[in-house]
């Protein structure tokens, strides 16, 4: 076990000290998925608390093998060289059975050097929003260890995981999206033969680019603005998603992206035989029964194309950038 520790300089100014910010994306970073707080702590030398002998004190309590301390900072100034190696020779000296390591600081390095480039061009106006997204594609590419990809994510099903980490900044969508080996191709055929897309709820109809899909000759369509009525057996977007869904005539791609129910509903509509879609979309976030619904859908693969996520996260948003990311691939010869 080990425990890695960050230390700013501090400021009397108390909205300045936002070490605890850096440590959170450094622990997702380093430990993605992990649900121990503690393994990254932050820590100041000055005005706020706490001071790096209490951090490691709180961290050594926990009995870890090795302690790392990175000193954020810019260059290799006093605190760097002398405060700081002087606190952890007296660490070394209280606790000797913990292996202590002190790493360069931040120093001078492309990506800061980048950074400044992005602030000095954004404060002369020089950003245009294309530039934005291309940069932000180029960043997941590079984060995710495909910088010599040109800003893109290898394979089949790259556009579509680089799309859905842009839009949710989350990268643990690279490992839980989950695509049947035919999803990529249906999709794009069902959007280039004019095929219509259906949707549980109009948060996800209102993400969906309608214009680059009107282009192809088809619309997205959502049910759940015509439903009357309440029904206790049943949720408002299961009842809208397959009113619509048995009108639908020219129905190609189903989108769940909010309702567990519409899902469930929509698989057996399938089984049954009242549907035949060329893709089924299943992201619906949530705690009760979203799981379930997503691992049921994955069930399918020997009896149509789907993508869906693993775990409790998606939502309309997801399920958005998911059609963009086809529309757009749709759109290139």
């Amino acid at each position: 076990m080990e425990v890695i520790i960050l230390v700013g300089h501090g400021s009397p100014k108390k909205d300045a000290n936002q070490m605890d910010v850096v440590g959170r994306m450094l622990h997702g970073m380093i430990h993605p998925g992990c649900a121990e707080s503690n393994c990254v702590k932050v820590c100041y030398l000055q005005f706020a608390q706490p001071d790096l002998m209490a951090a490691i004190s709180e961290a050594a309590a926990g009995s870890p093998g090795r302690i790392i301390v990175h000193p954020y900072f810019l260059n290799a100034g006093a605190h760097v060289t002398k405060d700081i190696p002087g606190m952890m020779e007296e660490a070394r000296a209280l606790y000797p059975g913990i292996d202590f390591i002190y790493t360069e600081p931040l120093g001078v390095a492309h990506e800061i050097v980048r950074v400044a480039k992005e602030r000095i061009e954004a404060a002369k106006g020089e950003v245009r929003p294309r530039e934005i997204e291309k940069r932000s594609f180029e960043t997941i590419a590079r984060e995710a260890g495909f910088p010599e990809e040109g800003g893109a994510l290898p394979g089949e099903a790259g556009p579509v995981l680089q799309r859905v980490v842009h839009a949710t900044g989350d990268f643990e969508f690279m490992s839980t999206l989950v695509f049947h080996p035919e999803a990529i191709k249906a999709g794009i055929e069902a959007i280039r033969g004019g095929m219509d897309i259906i949707t549980d709820v109009e948060m996800v109809r209102a993400g969906i680019n309608k214009k680059a899909l009107a282009s192809f000759g088809g619309q997205v369509l959502c049910g759940i603005g015509d439903v009357e009525g309440d029904d206790p057996a049943r949720t408002r977007a299961e009842r809208g998603f397959c009113g619509l869904a048995a009108q639908a005539k020219n129905a190609g791609i189903y989108v769940v992206g909010n309702a567990p129910t519409a899902l469930f509903a929509c698989i057996r509509l399938i089984n049954e035989g009242a549907l035949k879609p060329m893709l089924v979309i299943g992201v619906p976030v949530g705690f009760v029964r979203a799981v379930e619904a997503k691992a049921f859908l994955a069930a399918q693969e020997e009896k149509f194309p789907f993508i869906t996520n693993a775990g409790r996260k998606g939502g309309s948003t997801v399920a958005a950038a998911i059609v963009n990311a086809l529309l757009l691939m749709a759109g290139k010869k």
